[in-house]
């Protein structure tokens, strides 16, 4: 199968790479970085010209603009790339019929519920980011009915620089720790992510997927394990709330997410703890 995957450059992209490229034809396609083809989503005339040039069987859609308090102070760019952009993409792959798989988020609800939030809830953004990754969902199903949304939450990754890394960069230069309590979720693993994703491509079972490492935990108690499990057990991290945390968004409070649909078909991630000890083990190795 030839596969297109967007922002090939980032760290999911690039692991959905890795995981793909010894069964697939990849086509990379970004906006940075060192990839054969130079996308910009936004612009649906260069969209429509790279899937009619590669004629790809399949798109992968990771390609995002992540940054959450960027998107906070400059909600038009969101939507554009996030939003607008997935709907380019959309339209240029239903065109010939290209099934599409685009990846969501945990922030597309409201964190109102204490339950985790299934496939079938209907999402409420409250920040920029949410919203923008909601409107790519929505594009996405109104124009290509052969569609994958899968969203997920807290990815942590080998390289650039998320909370895992800064959470340990800070224990490591000493820093006092200030971490959230009441901001939850399901900690997600970009490995797994990417392998649960490979799985899923081959079933053709579209629809909306929840594809997240096992078990939601705060902030704080994420980076408690990971900083005991790193080696700084002595390490004392004091507790606050979102609303002290100073930030241009500000995030939903409880968005577990349950993977009802995946699971159907055989498709769970492992528990989070499990994969952060993995992720450990990786650096170690890297």
């Amino acid at each position: 199968m030839k596969i297109l995957i967007t922002g090939a450059a980032g760290r999911l992209g690039s692991q959905l790479v890795a995981q793909l490229e010894d069964r697939h034809d990849i086509a990379e396609a970004d906006i940075v970085g060192a990839v054969s083809h130079n996308l910009d989503i936004s612009d649906y005339d260069a969209c429509r010209r790279l899937v009619a040039e590669i004629q790809p069987d399949f798109l992968l859609h990771p390609a995002a603009w992540t940054d959450v308090d960027g998107c906070a102070l400059d909600p038009t760019k969101a939507l554009k790339i996030n939003g607008l952009g997935t709907g380019n993409l959309a339209a240029a792959t239903a065109k010939s019929g290209i099934p599409m798989l685009y990846v969501s988020t945990n922030e597309v609800f409201d964190g109102a519920h204490d339950r985790a939030y299934t496939e079938h809830d209907a999402p409420n953004p409250i920040n920029a980011y949410g919203y923008s990754k909601w409107y790519g969902e929505r594009a996405l199903a109104q124009v290509n009915p052969r569609h994958y949304i899968v969203r997920a939450a807290w990815l942590f990754a080998h390289g650039g620089r998320n909370f895992i890394q800064a959470i340990l960069g800070a224990a490591r230069a000493g820093k006092p720790l200030r971490v959230v309590t009441n901001e939850v979720t399901n900690p997600t693993y970009t490995n797994d992510l990417a392998a649960a994703i490979a799985q899923l491509i081959e079933t053709e079972r579209f629809g909306i997927y929840h594809l997240v490492n096992e078990g939601a935990v705060s902030r704080w108690q994420f980076a408690r394990f990971a900083l005991d499990e790193a080696g700084f057990a002595d390490m004392p991290i004091q507790r606050i709330s979102r609303h002290e945390w100073n930030r241009p968004s500000l995030p939903p409070e409880y968005t577990a997410l349950a993977n009802l649909a995946g699971a159907s078909i055989g498709i769970r991630l492992r528990p989070w703890r499990e994969a952060l000890r993995a992720f450990f083990e990786a650096e170690a190795r890297i």
